[in-house]
C-alpha cells in the first residue's frame, strides 16, 4: 500500500499552487479592565447525549446540553439547555435554566428560569425571573445582603417602638 491513510494538509506557503491566503488576524477590541465577552470566557460545553461525572475546574462558563453530575463547581455563568440536566452543587454569578437542575444552586446575580426549566432542590439567588411554565420545587432563598438590608439568615429589625405594658387598675 503506497497510499497514506490521511491526505496531506495544504501547504501554509502562500506561494504554493492552490494554497489559500491566511486570514488576517482580528484586532483585539478589549480595552484594559473591560469585561471579557462571553466568547472569550473559558467555556465547557457538555453536548446532547453526553454524560459527565466528577469535578469541573477553571471553567468560567458551563453550558449543559447533556447530563452533568458534579460535587461542587464555581463558575461565572451557567446555562442549562432544554433537555439538559445538572445534578449536584454549583455556585455561579448568573444562571439561565431551560433544562433541569437537581441539587444545590447558588446564584450571586441573576437566575432566569425559562418556560421549560425545572429547579429541584435548594436554591439561593439575588434576582429571580421565572417565565410562565417554569417550575421551582424545593427551598428558595433570596440573597438580600446590601446597604441597609439584612443578610441571609439575619432577623429583620422591627421599626415599631417598644412600649411598656399598661398597668392594671385595682379597685
Amino acid at each position: 500500500m503506497g497510499r497514506t491513510p490521511f491526505p496531506t494538509p495544504p501547504s501554509s506557503n502562500p506561494a504554493a499552487p492552490g494554497a489559500r491566503p491566511a486570514p488576517a488576524a482580528a484586532p483585539l477590541a478589549a480595552a484594559p479592565g473591560a469585561r471579557r465577552e462571553t466568547a472569550d470566557r473559558r467555556t465547557l460545553v457538555v453536548g446532547r447525549g453526553i454524560s459527565v461525572q466528577g469535578t469541573v475546574q477553571d471553567a468560567e462558563r458551563l453550558v449543559v446540553e447533556g447530563t452533568v453530575e458534579a460535587s461542587m463547581i464555581h463558575a461565572a455563568e451557567l446555562s442549562v439547555a432544554p433537555g439538559g440536566v445538572f445534578r449536584g452543587e454549583i455556585e455561579v454569578e448568573d444562571a439561565e435554566l431551560a433544562g433541569t437542575i437537581d441539587g444545590t444552586l447558588t446564584v450571586r446575580g441573576n437566575l432566569t428560569v425559562r418556560s421549560t426549566g425545572r429547579l429541584i432542590g435548594k436554591t439561593k439567588c439575588r434576582r429571580l425571573q421565572v417565565e410562565d411554565g417554569g417550575q421551582i420545587t424545593g427551598h428558595l432563598e433570596m440573597i438580600t445582603d446590601g446597604p441597609g438590608r439584612p443578610s441571609v439568615g439575619e432577623p429583620l429589625a422591627t421599626s415599631r417602638p417598644v412600649t411598656e405594658p399598661a398597668e392594671s387598675q385595682a379597685s
